[in-house]
C-alpha cells in the first residue's frame, strides 16, 4: 500500500490554506476586514484574500435601500389625530471612511433611521393643522429629508429622499372633508356655469349693439344722401329761376305794352327779340344800327 510523502501533504495543506483565505467582494458591496476582533483594513470590490481563522471579512451593501416608517398616529395643531406613514430611502456611501461609520457609528441602522423618522413626523406635523398637512406634503418631505441628513450625518450614510405615503384623518373626519370638498366642487361648477351664461349674453348684448350701430350708420348715410341730393336740386333750381327773372320781366312788359298798341323798337341780336317774334307772330322789326 502507497502511503502519501510528507512532502505532498504539507503542499495540501497550504494549497488548502490559502484556498480558504480567498473572498470575492460583489459589485454592489464594500467589505471591513477585522482581526482577532480589531479593524484591519477595508476590502474593494473583487478578489481579496484574509488569513484563515484570524482575519474575518464583512461584506456592507452599498445599494439603495428603502425603509418604513410604520403607520403611527399623530395629533395635528387642530386636535385631530392623523394616521401618517412615510419611506426613507437611503445608501450607505461607497468609502472606506463611510462604510466604517456604518457599522462603529450606528447600531442596526436601519432600525434607528425609522425611529429617528418617525420622530421627525411628529415633530412637522404636530406643528400644523390636518388641512395645511395634507396641503403642504411637499414641505413636510422636504423638512423631514433636511433633518434625517442632519442626524445621521456621521453614519456614513446618504439620504437620497423621504416620500409621506399617507395622512389619513379619522373616518368622521374624513367623512365631513368629503362634503365639504363635494359642496365646494358644485359651487365652482355653479360659478363656471353663471360665467359661461353671463358671457354668452354679453356677447349677444355685443351683437345686438352691432347691428343697431351698422343700422343707424345706414340711415344717417341714406340721410345724408338724400339732403345733398336735395340741396343739389335746390342748387340748380335756384340758378335757373335766378337766371331767367329778368327774361320773364321783360316779357311781361311787351305783353303790356302790346295789350295798349305801342310800338317798340328793339335793338337787333338781343334773345328777347326772338322770344317776342314767337309770342306776336314776327310784327317786330329790328332796327339795325
Amino acid at each position: 500500500m502507497l502511503t502519501a510523502s510528507p512532502f505532498l501533504i504539507i503542499a495540501a495543506v497550504i494549497v488548502l490554506f490559502l484556498l480558504s483565505g480567498i473572498k470575492i467582494v460583489r459589485p454592489t458591496h464594500r467589505g471591513l476586514i477585522e482581526r482577532f476582533g480589531k479593524y484591519n483594513r477595508f476590502a474593494n470590490s473583487g478578489f481579496n484574500w484574509i488569513f484563515p481563522f484570524v482575519d474575518k471579512l464583512y461584506q456592507i451593501n452599498t445599494t439603495e435601500k428603502m425603509v418604513d416608517a410604520d403607520p403611527q398616529e399623530i395629533i395635528t395643531n387642530d386636535n385631530l389625530n392623523a394616521k401618517v406613514d412615510a419611506q426613507v430611502y437611503f445608501k450607505i456611501n461607497s468609502d472606506e471612511l463611510s462604510v466604517k461609520n456604518s457599522q462603529y457609528n450606528v447600531n442596526n441602522i436601519e432600525k434607528q433611521i425609522v425611529a429617528l423618522a418617525r420622530t421627525t413626523l411628529r415633530n412637522i406635523i404636530g406643528t400644523l393643522t390636518l388641512k395645511s398637512a395634507n396641503s403642504e406634503r411637499g414641505r413636510i418631505n422636504k423638512e423631514l429629508h433636511v433633518t434625517l441628513q442632519e442626524e445621521t450625518k456621521h453614519w456614513g450614510i446618504d439620504i437620497v429622499r423621504t416620500e409621506l405615503k399617507e395622512i389619513d384623518p379619522p373616518k368622521d373626519v374624513q367623512e365631513t372633508m368629503n362634503k365639504i370638498v363635494k359642496a365646494e366642487n358644485e359651487k365652482m361648477a355653479a360659478i363656471d356655469y353663471a360665467t359661461a351664461i353671463e358671457t354668452k349674453a354679453d356677447g349677444e348684448k355685443r351683437a345686438e349693439i352691432k347691428k343697431a350701430e351698422g343700422i343707424k350708420q345706414a340711415a344717417i348715410l341714406k340721410a345724408e344722401g338724400d339732403s345733398q341730393a336735395i340741396q343739389l336740386v335746390n342748387e340748380a333750381a335756384e340758378k335757373f329761376f335766378i337766371g331767367n327773372a329778368q327774361l320773364l320781366r321783360k316779357i311781361q312788359a311787351v305783353e303790356t305794352a302790346l295789350s295798349q298798341n305801342t310800338k317798340i323798337i328793339l335793338p337787333e341780336g338781343k334773345e328777347l327779340i326772338n322770344v317776342i317774334s314767337d309770342m306776336v307772330g314776327g310784327g317786330i322789326v329790328p332796327i339795325r344800327s
